[in-house]
């Protein structure tokens, strides 16, 4: 082959006819748009990414036959008490007696109560709702530690499979183990995981926890509240906690939101207690045909 560049001409043999094709193939307008992460990362390109978010976790869940969820919320914090307890032993043992983290190691352990009853509470309705594979009323998380590993863990523990909605952060955000592999979602943005966390939601159930939990929890009860979503049980585990950290009696009094809207949440201590909230709730309205509703656990 002859190629001319200027008035002068030059023969480029078979060798370099084929190292051309190669570099052809490796050049960025050669990939499959489908397989190009620098134009899928453009800014143009955000509604496409979105889309795929959406369906890709719809699909799935879709495949595996998820039919109904019942959404933890929680914080990220809190630790299993083996787990507290153990570092507290440490600390005490220690040569140096750092007063400051035992006191804040104790404070961690009057607070794993918290992920005891979230792992509780999980176990009690995979097993009374998810039995034989059944995919109603599957636990969802946002797949992170504290709350969200001990919701998993319960469904574990029952045998039942559990989904994770993770959250790409700049500081990375790993999932917790007890996840069901196939249900291991990571989304890019929050207003996506937050659509999959109640498309197929019947419940609720949300345990102490910072601005996430308090942004997920009044999201829900807006929602709810303009009729933008059918109601469903919304229940705050930890009544020390949610009536310090929330005066919903004076939003009343000042007239912010009227009295009924009291009615949207109810507020117990116990993973006991919020089950047979949802059961008395499904037992007036069933959720679907494939969801059988029974008495309540003792």
């Amino acid at each position: 082959m002859t190629e001319k560049f200027g008035g002068n001409e030059r023969n480029i043999d078979a060798k370099g006819l084929t190292q051309r094709q190669q570099d052809l193939m490796k050049s960025e307008a050669y990939r499959l748009s489908s397989n190009d992460p620098d134009l899928l990362g453009l800014d143009e390109l955000r509604s496409v990414r979105l889309q795929l978010e959406y369906l890709k976790a719809d699909l799935l869940q879709t495949r595996e036959g998820i039919q109904s969820t019942i959404v933890v919320f929680g914080s990220a914090r809190l630790r299993a008490k083996e787990a507290v307890e153990a570092d507290l032993e440490t600390a005490r043992n220690a040569e140096t007696v750092d007063v400051s983290k035992i006191s804040d190691l104790e404070k961690q352990l009057r607070r794993s109560d918290y992920y005891e009853e979230a792992r509780r509470f999980a176990k009690i309705v995979s097993q009374r709702f998810h039995v034989a594979g059944r995919p109603d009323f599957v636990v969802v998380t946002g797949g992170g530690p504290g709350i969200m590993e001990a919701a998993n863990r319960g469904a574990d523990e029952a045998g039942a499979r559990s989904i994770g909605l993770n959250i790409d952060l700049p500081k990375e955000q790993i999932p917790n183990p007890y996840i069901s592999p196939e249900l291991c979602f990571r989304f890019r943005y929050f207003g996506l995981r937050k659509m999959h966390f109640l498309m197929r939601a019947k419940a609720l159930v949300a345990f102490p926890g910072g601005f996430g939990t308090l942004d997920e929890v009044f999201d829900v009860l807006t929602l709810v509240q303009t009729k933008k979503i059918d109601p469903i049980p919304i229940i705050l585990v930890g009544s020390a906690y949610w009536n310090r950290v929330v005066d919903f009696e004076f939003l009343v009094e000042e007239g912010f939101v009227a009295p009924d809207d009291l009615s949207l949440f109810t507020v117990v201590d116990t993973a006991v207690e919020a089950v047979h909230v949802i059961c008395e709730f499904y037992n007036k309205t069933p959720p679907s045909d494939s969801v059988m509703i029974g008495a309540c656990p003792p």
